[in-house]
């Protein structure tokens, strides 16, 4: 356990962090999961819109510092070759 004032103000902050950045690691990987399901349901329509909601989100968790600017990158572009098999 933390003794100094600092380390515990420390501990406090990564509690916060933790539990922002699993919230939002969660609901991307939930909206990445709606983009396959709609792509395997083979229904275009329903694919880009779920994949219209889920770019922006990832692209913020990148900017947040949740995932890094290439993972987000990788999985933006993998989700469009994937809806763009549907075509």
């Amino acid at each position: 356990m933390a003794t100094h004032k600092s380390a515990l103000k420390r501990n406090r902050q990564n509690a916060v962090r933790n539990a922002r950045n699993t919230h939002i690691r969660s609901t991307m990987r939930t909206y990445v999961k709606n983009v396959r399901m709609a792509v395997a349901d083979g229904n275009l329509e329903s694919a880009q819109e779920a994949l219209t909601k889920a770019v922006p989100f990832i692209d913020k968790a990148a900017t947040k510092g949740v995932i890094h600017k290439n993972t987000a990158s990788r999985k933006i572009s993998r989700l469009n070759k994937l809806v763009n098999t549907l075509k």
